[in-house]
């Protein structure tokens, strides 16, 4: 067994071996284990199970994973996006007032049109369109989205009739909690902890339940739970999606879906030395396909798209190199299913920590905007501010790209603009129209 799979993943190439493989894969499953709590957490305030999603979470995760591992080769793990997750729950669902069936159709169509781009090619086209800059902007306007969500279902931000919001309780014991989460990820990411927020939610949890604010679960360990409740909606809701409002949610799926998953193949194919001289990523088809594919199947599941993690850098941070470090990862997924009672300690005290320091994280891509020309740092700032402001990540990327095309065409770059982007424009005026 252990030459097949140093042959089937090239061991001696790749200039690394199966014990350290296996050491990458625990390494990264570790660090972003937290998603298969934080994701049904957040979901289960549109109304779906919790525990039917914390299934459809983990399965998304073990079936892209082993994709991603077995077919493409690489070094990365799958799982469902936060940043894709708070759009659904906060903007689409809590936001329009969408019926989470309706959404989670919105996610299968986003799925499908994901899987075909990746099939014929045309990705290539769609990556040039969108300026970079803009992707930039869209990034860190998630993270400030998902940091505001964060603030708020921690109480440490509140509702306030006189000046919209305003710091809340801070005597409060579940608000205290989520401080002290907040507090203990950043120590650990300070201190170069690469399991930090796993970790600091885990202390959050124990410190939670010694003070009575967290329950203390009857038992750790059960049989999988159904998914009865949320598997094959989305195909029974799929008709559901041919709405101006559908599409500009299902546009936002693939849009962050797509270059959320770009970036990243980038980002730890060029630490895994999978990066080629002419720019593009060994096996990036396949990891692209791969990503694709397990988006379709969570989304029959019940889960939000599955896209790939930046944490998969942990692992190659200790040396991974192949797609055995994802094999085990999905194994280890997939173990995780037995750890269902663990869900009714994953409370708002909890999660919120992580989602305020994910997305500081994602705000690191502000630097790399080219403030100091206009056409650019409106539209940019636009997408940025306008996520958190209206509640609405759609609506933040689609006041962005407007204002950048118009700009663009006073400032007389109209031929600079690829014709995807007036497409899109167009698609966005209609959209507030109606």
């Amino acid at each position: 067994m252990k030459k097949f799979l140093s042959n089937y993943f090239n061991f001696d190439e790749k200039n690394t071996t199966l014990k350290t493989e296996i050491i990458g894969g625990i390494t990264t499953f570790l660090t972003m284990a937290y998603a298969l709590f934080l994701i049904p957490s957040v979901l289960s305030e549109t109304g779906m199970n919790q525990q039917s999603v914390f299934v459809a979470t983990g399965l998304a995760a073990v079936i892209g994973t082993l994709i991603m591992g077995i077919y493409a080769k690489f070094p990365m793990v799958l799982a469902p996006g936060v940043g894709l997750n708070a759009f659904f729950a906060y903007s689409v669902c809590l936001g329009m007032n969408i019926p989470w069936q309706t959404a989670i159709a919105g996610v299968m169509a986003s799925g499908i049109i994901f899987l075909v781009i990746s099939i014929t090619g045309l990705r290539e086209i769609i990556i040039k369109a969108i300026p970079q800059n803009l992707k930039f902007a869209v990034s860190a306007g998630i993270g400030l989205f998902i940091a505001f969500v964060g603030f708020k279902n921690a109480g440490i931000i509140v509702k306030s009739d006189a000046t919209f919001v305003q710091l809340g309780n801070l005597t409060d014991p579940n608000v205290l909690l989520a401080v002290f989460g907040i507090l203990v990820i950043s120590i650990l990411m300070v201190r170069g902890k690469n399991t930090a927020i796993f970790i600091g939610m885990a202390l959050t949890i124990v410190v939670g339940m010694i003070f009575g604010i967290i329950p203390v679960p009857s038992k750790v360990i059960s049989m999988i739970p159904s998914m009865a409740s949320t598997f094959g909606v989305s195909i029974a809701n799929i008709k559901n999606v041919l709405t101006p409002q559908m599409m500009l949610v299902v546009f936002t799926f693939l849009f962050m879906d797509f270059f959320d998953t770009a970036g990243t193949l980038v980002a730890v194919g060029s630490k895994a030395g999978l990066l080629r001289k002419d720019g593009s990523v060994e096996n990036g088809s396949k990891a692209l396909l791969a990503d694709s594919v397990a988006t379709c199947i969570g989304a029959v599941f019940g889960t939000t798209n599955t896209t790939s993690y930046v944490e998969s850098l942990s692992g190659i941070a200790v040396g991974a190199r192949t797609g055995l470090s994802s094999v085990v990862a999905g194994i280890l997924f997939l173990a995780s299913l037995f750890f269902s009672p663990l869900l009714t300690v994953v409370t708002n005290a909890v999660t919120a920590p992580a989602l305020i320091i994910v997305g500081s994280l994602m705000c690191a891509n502000l630097k790399e905007i080219e403030w100091d020309k206009s056409e650019i740092a409106i539209p940019s700032f636009l997408t940025v501010i306008l996520m958190p402001l209206t509640y609405s990540i759609g609506e933040g990327i689609a006041c962005g790209f407007l204002t950048y095309v118009v700009l663009n065409v006073f400032k007389g770059n109209y031929k600079k603009i690829h014709p995807v982007m007036y497409v899109l424009a167009a698609l966005f005026i209609v959209y507030f129209i109606i």
